[in-house]
């Protein structure tokens, strides 16, 4: 019994005592590791709070400015005089319309050039590429010089045409649509870049195959198995060409329109409080709507009945 118990009880203490030695590298590792993973998170706080500081601090500066007034405490007479004032609806409407419209329009001109290229010819990319990267590289004092000669070109010497019509129909000061032809130019670079980004996240040729072999037609693809796949990039897009309509001044204000960024300059030298009011209120409209965008941009697909559809087609 004596000889039995004797391996017994070395085998009850070998692999207590094995445990012991195992587990103390791991907790000096699991003590040593917890501060690294606390520093990312601390340094990513301060990052955060220093942004959100050098950002928010001047609004915030700006706001007060706004309602407070020495000797009469805090008032928005800013605000409440600013939404009452002439032309503020009109041109807030106008380049909310303008920048619908350049969205639509550059979507219509670069998606469907897009995917032809990524699927029939590859080696057009290049130059899609470079025809789309021009207006980065041609200032816009320089393309509304060139709008300006040719809006002044064509009612002289196509007076006696049907496009005579056509030159004072784009220069409507209700809905200018010169001002979107040319918004959509200057947007074709950051819509390109961020529809190209999308296009090449997706296997493109083998969704369209797949599509094609279950009967679908070229539409169907397109509008229910590209584009749901697409959806962040679209949302980026329009994102990007939002921000650029709201606040273009050049061009708009040279040919003689006065969309919301030119009535924002136009308005400024009245008043300094109101003034400051309007730059607040437009940071606000454009946060907003770009932020609508970015969540349409993340919102959940609602394609889930495509492949039974497709079913049903073929």
């Amino acid at each position: 019994m004596a000889a039995m118990t004797g391996p017994a009880e070395i085998t009850e203490t070998v692999p207590g005592a094995v445990p012991d030695e195992a587990e103390a590298p791991a907790k000096a590792t699991a003590r040593a590791g917890k501060p690294a993973r606390h520093r990312p998170r601390i340094w990513r706080g301060a990052v955060l709070a220093l942004a959100g500081a050098y950002f928010l601090l001047p609004l915030l500066a700006s706001f007060v400015f706004t309602v407070h007034v020495p000797g009469q405490g805090v008032t928005f007479e800013a605000y409440t005089e600013l939404l009452g004032a002439e032309g503020f609806t009109e041109s807030l409407l106008l380049s909310l319309g303008l920048a619908a419209a350049t969205i639509a329009l550059s979507l219509l001109l670069a998606v469907p050039a897009l995917i032809a290229v990524r699927i029939g010819s590859p080696r057009l990319r290049p130059v899609v590429e470079v025809v789309c990267m021009l207006p980065l590289v041609v200032p816009p004092i320089a393309l509304v010089t060139g709008i300006t000669t040719v809006l002044r070109w064509g009612p002289e010497h196509l007076s006696r045409t049907p496009l005579y019509q056509t030159f004072i129909a784009v220069q409507d000061e209700r809905f200018p649509v010169v001002l979107v032809l040319a918004y959509t130019v200057l947007a074709l670079p950051f819509v390109h870049r961020s529809l190209d980004a999308g296009l090449r996240a997706v296997d493109v040729p083998t969704l369209v195959e797949a599509a094609r072999s279950c009967g679908a037609s070229w539409p169907y693809v397109v509008w229910r198995v590209l584009l749901p796949n697409l959806r962040t990039s679209l949302a980026g897009a329009a994102f990007l060409t939002l921000a650029l309509v709201l606040g273009e001044f050049t061009i708009a204000s040279l040919l003689g329109f006065r969309p919301f960024a030119v009535w924002i300059v136009s308005i400024s030298g009245a008043q300094a409080r109101m003034s400051v009011a309007v730059s607040i209120l437009s940071l606000l409209i454009t946060w907003l709507l770009l932020l609508v965008l970015s969540r349409a941009g993340t919102a959940p697909s609602t394609t889930a009945s495509a492949p039974a559809t497709s079913r049903k087609e073929s």
